[in-house]
């Protein structure tokens, strides 16, 4: 989803990007078995604009079976002394938007420090505020 994510920005940030610069150039961006699944379906379908090329993406890969390989991910992730935490906040980060693109921040903070084991939580959570950013978890557990 970090894919649609990109597109989308560019088109927000460049709004007079024509569409075929992105849909021209999507069999770059794709890797393994999806590049076969790309080229039947531009094969079937033929030109299409980036709306229709993003709801298929979606249709075929944001499942039931990936959304809970997200969820298993995210829970079987929890928080060490031993990772970085930067890079830590950002992987469970990216995998909660995978999960619930909708999810706001504190729902996103509050399910990051469930991860987090006992007293390092609290001491996060005290420093913290629900609102808080990736960046100030991640530095809270740096400190």
């Amino acid at each position: 989803m970090e894919l649609i994510d990109c597109i989308d920005g560019l088109f927000i940030n460049v709004p007079s990007i024509p569409n075929y610069w992105i849909t021209s150039r999507l069999n770059a961006a794709f890797k393994g078995h999806v590049t076969i699944w790309y080229a039947e379906m531009k094969e079937i379908h033929g030109r299409r604009n980036w709306s229709w090329w993003k709801s298929q993406i979606i249709q075929k890969y944001r499942n039931g079976t990936w959304i809970w390989k997200m969820t298993m991910s995210f829970e079987n992730d929890k928080y060490s002394v031993d990772k970085d935490s930067s890079e830590w906040c950002l992987r469970q980060s990216k995998r909660l938007k995978a999960i619930d693109a909708e999810m706001n921040i504190q729902m996103r903070n509050h399910k990051l420090l469930t991860q987090i084991p006992g007293e390092l939580e609290h001491a996060v959570k005290c420093r913290c505020n629900q609102n808080c950013t990736l960046d100030d978890i991640a530095n809270t557990l740096q400190d």
